[in-house]
């Protein structure tokens, strides 16, 4: 395996230290991503202690999620003008405070204010983490550095149903934004006393491309309300069209000005290296399969098998900890393969997992999910390990913190578009199903009759019309089930057929990524890591 930085990049710092530092920057980042999933499970909650209707409750996770996508990518330009330590301080810190803001909300507009400032902090804290393990640690820590901040990223998502589900049974919803309080103290006390103060260059904020920065906030911005409305709207309404069009012409305009300017906000141009970018696209395609098996899953248990939070955190707790059992094996294997192997190996493990989701029946359970959920998690790890080295273990370290923000955004906008196509199914395709049952039944086919949980006996020739009022109030709600359960299982084919993609494209990456240029002393790096 290629080095990922050179070793007189490494600064004079005892191990203890560097440890430290690194592992308050992972506690950090896991409680920015765990909130979104705590807080999802719980939006009704929220919504009935404030009083909020029903398409107000939205937002609240909207909200964050833009604020995050916009502050991903300029993770990096901020690294350089403050320093690792200074933004990691900062941004864990104001995440702190805005959870604390949350908390203290008596209404929906401030309730939406405090989750933009903890969407837009809280979203700096992954890609700050991703930098870290180029910049802080030697080649051969580097893979088990990055398990570790990839093992809690993917992680939290899954223990996320399970800890909301606890607090709002046993407390009040103050206590989904409290609970970041603490942590997020100890996580900036210990970054500021472990991590190397750095000068950093000042005037990259003096001189800040403002109208680059609101280009790249509308585009992202209007991209993902475009994505949020487009499953329950159409994707030809006119207002998603609107959102759709106006984000390809932000994006287009960001590009360019990008492109062409001096001090661009986002270093594009690192496009042009193939490993960074089929590694970015593995990301996007992690982040479809992630993400939209992270929606499913509750999607699933919640409305066919009617279970609250708390135990559909204990069913998806499977893949979290068939992905921590094997956390040690992927890390052994990244060290001594090919990067590309592996990663094709990962996603075809992962497309299987969610090919075996798409037979589930109105019945399905714990045991039927167990499975699936075992071969997702184990490939979790190696779809995340090896792509990463691909996009970011040979590029320069002064390189590393744009790339990694753009790398680590490709993952939130592929689980944006994921959940948006897995919705766009379900609202599409469940209809569909039901009125093909309904014909069906009507006909007098003993297989529906099985397939919505009627005995056989209960379908004997033709229906005759019209029906009963109480046997058509009676089956339709099982006809709309099984219909749901059909629709969901197209949705997981669909994922399966996505993530299958990354096998194809992981071949194409470099076989093998050469070490950066050798490291000067006139590089940042050398100042932030104490040198």
């Amino acid at each position: 395996m290629s080095a990922a930085a050179p070793a007189s990049a490494l600064p004079d710092l005892p191990a203890v230290r560097r440890w430290l530092g690194f592992g308050a920057m992972c506690l950090g980042m896991f409680m920015a991503v765990l909130d979104i999933q705590v807080v999802a499970t719980s939006l009704p909650a929220i919504r009935d202690a404030l009083s909020l209707p029903a398409e107000a409750m939205s937002w609240i996770q909207t909200a964050y999620l833009i604020a995050e996508v916009v502050a991903i990518p300029l993770t990096g330009l901020l690294t350089r003008a403050l320093g690792l330590r200074a933004l990691f301080a900062l941004a864990v810190s104001a995440f702190t405070l805005a959870s604390l803001g949350c908390a203290a909300s008596t209404g929906f507009t401030g309730l939406v204010a405090a989750r933009v400032a903890q969407g837009f902090f809280g979203g700096m804290l992954i890609p700050l983490v991703f930098s870290a393990v180029f910049l802080l640690f030697p080649p051969r820590l580097q893979g088990f550095a990055t398990t570790l901040a990839g093992m809690l990223a993917v992680l939290a998502p899954t223990i996320g149903p399970v800890v909301g589900g606890w607090i709002t049974q046993t407390a009040s919803w103050h206590w989904l934004f409290l609970v970041n309080v603490a942590p997020g103290i100890l996580a900036g006390a210990l970054g500021l006393a472990m991590l190397a103060r750095e000068p950093g260059e000042r005037a990259l904020l003096r001189n800040l491309d403002l109208a680059g920065l609101a280009l790249l906030a509308a585009c992202l911005a209007s991209l993902q309300i475009g994505l949020k409305e487009a499953p329950a709207r159409g994707w030809l309404a006119v207002p998603v069209l609107a959102l759709l069009a106006g984000s390809a012409l932000a994006g287009a305009l960001f590009v360019r000005r990008m492109l062409g300017g001096s001090t661009p906000l986002i270093q594009l141009r690192t496009f042009r290296d193939r490993g960074f970018a089929i590694g970015c696209a593995l990301s996007f395609l992690l982040g479809m399969g992630l993400y939209g098996s992270v929606y499913l899953m509750p999607v699933f248990l919640a409305f066919v098998r009617g279970q609250g939070p708390l135990a559909i955190g204990r069913v998806m707790l499977v893949t979290g900890i068939a992905q921590l059992i094997n956390s040690p094996i992927a890390v052994a294997l990244e060290r001594r393969g090919s990067a590309r192997l592996l990663s094709c190996a990962g996603f075809a493990l992962f497309a299987l997992g969610f090919g075996l989701s798409a037979f589930a029946t109105p019945e399905t359970d714990f045991d039927g999910m167990f499975w699936p959920q075992l071969m997702r998690g184990g490939a979790i790890m190696l779809c995340l390990l090896p792509p990463t080295r691909l996009a970011l273990g040979a590029l320069p370290p002064e390189a590393v913190p744009d790339a990694s923000g753009l790398f680590n955004l490709m993952r939130n906008l592929g689980g944006a578009i994921g959940i948006a196509l897995v919705d766009t199914v379900i609202f599409d395709r469940a209809p569909v199903h039901a009125e093909a049952l309904t014909q069906r039944l009507l006909a007098g086919d003993a297989s529906a009759a099985a397939l919505v949980g009627l005995p056989p006996e209960a379908v004997s020739g033709a229906v005759k019309l019209p029906l009963d009022p109480s046997v058509e109030a009676f089956v339709r709600p099982l006809v709309e089930k099984a219909a749901l359960v059909q629709s969901i299982n197209e949705a997981w084919l669909l994922l399966a057929v996505v993530t299958m993609a990354g096998c194809a494209l992981a071949l194409l990456a470099p076989a093998a990524r050469p070490a950066p240029a050798a490291e000067t002393p006139a590089r940042r790096p050398a100042a932030l890591l104490g040198e």
